[in-house]
């Protein structure tokens, strides 16, 4: 999502130093590999600030950049000190795979040329071939994002889960159950949010209540 970035990097470059990474297939990385899954994910960009000596830090995912999190914070839950998931999910509902089923990857329209694939940084069609690949394939997915409510128990970090009310692909159900079982989590729902809630309209209101939660300030308005 690195076209939609931009504001709110902008404003956290300010505190802190950023380090963002292009998953698999997404950006400038390439995937030799030719399969995805979140585990691997969380497995790369650990190996990425690994290279940095990065021990500790907070973080911030949309949709499989918040599932990579879920990954991460389970796989070495003392390195995340907070984390922000936003449209994230802990399993596929069948809403999702019935989404996922109906992709094509044969086919490209001028959209998702100019709209969500673009906004991953793709360099060509091939690459945005790629992308539709992976995400169909997530629809025969049932061992990547399978994370139990005792797995998320097992969360340290400071958890911020932001979440859309109207969000077409992860129902709301989840974010109130990954709430639950997530130790002191906090939850935002936004209202009339679709899938990726925090842009436009809410922009400013995510910036203050994100800066605000990863400073660890009382203050969430």
């Amino acid at each position: 999502m690195r076209g939609h970035w931009g504001p709110v990097t902008d404003l956290l470059a300010k505190q802190y130093q950023l380090i963002i990474p292009d998953l698999r297939t997404h950006g400038r990385s390439t995937n030799r590999a030719g399969t995805f899954t979140h585990r691997q994910a969380a497995l790369d960009v650990y190996a990425l600030l690994d290279q940095l000596g990065v021990k500790r830090f907070k973080a911030m995912g949309i949709s499989t950049g918040g599932m990579t999190l879920l990954h991460m914070a389970t796989q070495q839950p003392d390195r995340i000190d907070a984390m922000v998931l936003i449209g994230a999910t802990s399993y596929f509902p069948e809403s999702a795979r019935a989404f996922m089923r109906q992709v094509s990857p044969d086919s490209i329209s001028a959209q998702e040329r100019q709209g969500g694939y673009a906004a991953c940084g793709v360099r060509d069609d091939a690459q945005i071939r790629a992308l539709k690949t992976q995400f169909r394939r997530f629809k025969d997915s049932y061992d990547d994002m399978n994370f139990t409510p005792p797995l998320l128990g097992s969360i340290k970090a400071r958890t911020l889960i932001v979440h859309g009310d109207r969000d077409d692909l992860f129902p709301i159900n989840i974010p109130v159950e990954m709430y639950r079982a997530i130790p002191g989590a906090a939850l935002w729902i936004v209202p009339n949010g679709g899938h990726i809630p925090v842009f436009g309209r809410h922009l400013r209101e995510f910036q203050d209540v994100t800066l605000a939660f990863l400073q660890n300030s009382q203050d969430m308005r």
